[in-house]
């Protein structure tokens, strides 16, 4: 199996287990942490895709790999307002939930 092969194939998994993750673990943090996980995926298998071209014989184009750090830097900021986003309901909320019909937390929040 050839290194291309080999991380397209991880690239795939990558993205298969951040699609699992997302649909099937109800908590909002591990939701987070499955998208980005998705993300790598998908930056790794564009990034193997635009490899195996320009080793076919194609023309060496930079645009792939710009897409990818762009991709990189915009998942983290992303990844970032909604770890913020969470911490700000968790701080509101007492709970990281985001079911509607959950009861509602007790107002008075203070330590004894």
């Amino acid at each position: 199996m050839t290194p291309g092969a080999l991380a397209g194939l991880t690239g795939a998994f990558l993205v298969g287990l951040g699609l699992y993750g997302l649909i099937v673990d109800p908590q909002p943090l591990r939701k987070i942490l499955a998208f980005n996980m998705l993300g790598s995926g998908v930056f790794l298998v564009f990034g193997i895709v635009a490899r195996n071209g320009a080793g076919a014989g194609f023309a060496s184009d930079p645009v792939p790999q710009a897409l990818v750090i762009t991709g990189v830097v915009v998942a983290f900021s992303a990844s970032a307002l909604a770890v913020a986003i969470l911490n700000r309901l968790v701080d509101e909320e007492g709970e990281a939930s985001l079911r509607p019909d959950a009861p509602p937390a007790p107002a008075d929040r203070t330590a004894p």
